[in-house]
């Protein structure tokens, strides 16, 4: 009897289980009222130079300090022979220095120069790479030098002659084809000829970049940029306009021009963190203000350039050594203007003409400007305040995005969102890398914000699960918080996750959306969440609650919902956070009677480990799939499994 009473007893928990885990959640999505609009920029990009997200990551030159002016003048290089390091009498005035390599002591010897690359050099077989150097000879007698690609282990994959025969200074070019796939190559450059040969700017790209432009960028990097779809592109990046000391700042007019002659500039993120310390991580500038401006344009994004606001990083300064005086502002004001000027003006003007010049006569059709990145207190207050009085003076129809701290709550920024308010700035820029519970209890964040006050630019962010990586977890939890900047899209008008891109051997800083080392590319969840998201868009916001309220965590779900007028579509996003699969049945209110309706594609990205990755070895490991929902006499039907986020299309 005590057996069958447990039995029963069994079955019975099995039977209320079964009943828990298929419990319906019923949704309502109003057709009938329309939306507030999405701004275009809702879903975008910021980029920043760290993590080697430029010099040896999107910017595609393979040489590491190819001008030989890095503090320590042959960082990155080997020499041989007879090498002579020389500042005098250069091709180019921001870049002084250069090498003369002259006859070795003995007719077997040779004289010359190898370069590491960033990490190695990536070479792919049958792929050309195009070798460009400045050179003169000594007396106008043509000279040789032999170009090398290497493996790892030193043996030659690739080689060409290439002759030196004026004793001006000219650019020289010869393209090289690799006949093995190598991840560590490198570079060495020889003198097959017995006069001296002057070298400045060294370079070699591969002659496959981004639409195959000479100064150009890896084309598998900006290919998973163009797939996300990305409304907005903000650069130049976040501390890095800030710089360690005000000298350090990015310097936007040291970026461009001819690519030769740009200034070099120590990288903040160098020496941030002692455990990932790299002496030898510099900003050439090859990649741009212009480049960068190009890269919006290429990927249909807002451009969005941030210009520092007269102050150093306050997180490494205290207040009296980070500001620039008031009466001292002014060079910092005028370098905003010219920034306008250079993306939108004219070819009459002085920077219209440098940009005609640089190969981009037509306007870039800037409309969005930061100033200052993560500021904050009375003293930037005050210099944003000089900013924007010069700026509306002059250029009323740019929209100013103003600070509200390092974070996303706490004393700055209770301090500046009344502030910013008052200076009637048109965005606020929001930072915040918070752990999973914060982001799951901030998905109803923006449901009480001010209408009345500055829209939202939710400007860097990223769930952070303690001591790892990019996981699951993060993504989904991530997924959740945006539906939160979705279904407030009156207040939020842009998003950027952050950081964009890290090298799987020199990075400062994680988790980071995508990775990658000198030949491979790793989409991560996160990746997916955001694109999922970007590609998925809609032009309204729609209405979509349970009992009346928006799904903010109820039975572990979140959801909101737009309308797509170009593919007359409803878009529902839903995440389930919850370890249990979840049916959800979604009304439609206010159907005209002949209305047709039709479940479009859907996708979703699922794990059962909330601890999942992608890596390089196994980058497409998670990532979103095709799933089915059902629509039967005005209601939608969901399965939802356990920790996934979904996205689902009807069309009407």
């Amino acid at each position: 009897m005590r057996r069958k009473k447990i039995l029963l007893l069994i079955l019975v928990c099995a039977c209320y289980s079964g009943i828990v885990a298929q419990q319906k959640t019923e949704l309502v999505l109003n057709t009938k009222a329309k939306g507030v609009p999405i701004q275009s920029t809702m879903y975008g990009l910021f980029f920043e130079d760290i993590n080697m997200g430029a010099d040896g990551g999107l910017y595609a030159e393979l040489v590491k300090n190819r001008s030989f002016d890095f503090p320590q003048e042959l960082l990155g290089w080997y020499t041989f022979g007879n090498v002579t390091l020389l500042k005098e009498n250069g091709p180019f005035k921001n870049n002084p220095a250069y090498l003369k390599l002259s006859a070795p002591s003995h007719a077997h010897k040779r004289t010359g120069i190898e370069n590491e690359g960033f990490r190695g050099m990536g070479f792919k077989k049958d792929s050309l790479y195009r070798f460009s150097v400045w050179a003169r000879t000594e007396d106008g007698a043509s000279q040789k030098l032999r170009i090398n690609l290497i493996d790892t282990h030193g043996a030659i994959i690739g080689h060409q002659d290439l002759p030196v025969d004026s004793k001006d200074w000219k650019k020289y070019q010869v393209t090289v084809k690799a006949n093995a796939t190598v991840n560590k190559g490198r570079l060495r450059v020889f003198l097959a000829s017995r006069g001296a040969v002057y070298l400045d700017h060294v370079s070699l790209f591969p002659e496959a970049t981004w639409k195959n432009r000479e100064n150009g960028l890896r084309r598998d990097m900006v290919q998973a940029l163009y797939d996300l779809k990305p409304g907005v592109f903000r650069f130049p990046g976040g501390c890095i306009v800030e710089g360690t000391e005000i000298e350090e700042r990015y310097d936007w007019k040291k970026s461009v021009g001819p690519v030769e002659n740009r200034s070099l500039n120590a990288n903040r993120w160098q020496h941030t963190f002692e455990h990932r310390f790299y002496p030898d991580y510099y900003q050439t500038y090859g990649l741009g203000f212009y480049e960068f401006f190009l890269l919006s344009e290429d990927l249909g994004a807002e451009p969005l350039p941030v210009v520092n606001v007269g102050l150093a990083c306050q997180y490494q300064n205290d207040s009296a050594h980070c500001s620039v005086p008031m009466d001292e502002l002014e060079p910092f004001i005028q370098d905003a203007l010219d920034l306008i000027e250079f993306a939108n003006g004219s070819v009459s003007t002085k920077w219209g003409k440098l940009r005609a010049e640089m190969g981009h006569p037509a306007s870039f059709n800037l409309k969005f400007l930061g100033v200052g990145n993560e500021q904050w207190g009375p003293q930037y207050v005050a210099r944003l305040a000089a900013f924007e009085k010069a700026l509306r003076a002059k250029h009323p129809g740019i929209k100013i995005i103003g600070s509200s701290g390092p974070s996303a709550d706490g004393k700055e920024f209770d301090y500046l969102w009344p502030e910013m308010k008052k200076l009637k700035v048109d965005l606020v820029d929001e930072h915040y890398y918070k752990d999973p519970k914060w982001f799951l209890n901030n998905a109803d964040r923006y449901d009480t914000y001010d209408r009345k006050g500055p829209a939202v630019f939710a400007g860097e962010y990223a769930c952070h699960v303690p001591g790892r990586a990019n996981n699951f977890m993060s993504a989904l939890y991530e997924g959740a918080f945006m539906t939160g900047l979705e279904r407030n899209a009156d207040i939020v008008h842009m998003s950027t996750y952050a950081p964009l891109l890290a090298h799987v051997e020199g990075w400062q800083w994680r988790p980071d959306m995508i990775w990658f080392d000198n030949l491979h590319v790793m989409k991560t969840p996160n990746y997916y969440i955001q694109q999922l998201y970007a590609k998925n868009r809609g032009t309204h916001t729609a209405s979509l609650l349970a009992d009346k309220k928006p799904l903010t965590g109820q039975n572990d779900l979140y959801a909101s919902a737009v309308y797509d007028a170009s593919d007359k579509a409803y878009i529902l996003k839903i995440a389930n956070t919850g370890n249990a699969p979840k049916i959800i049945q979604v009304r439609l209110q206010g159907l005209p009677k002949k209305a047709v309706v039709s479940v479009g594609e859907c996708s979703a990205l699922q794990s059962d480990h909330l601890d999942a990755v992608n890596s390089l070895e196994e980058p497409d490991h998670l990532k979103p799939q095709k799933v089915s929902a059902v629509y039967d006499k005005g209601v939608l039907t969901i399965q939802l499994d356990k920790q996934s986020f979904g996205v689902y299309r009807l069309r009407v």
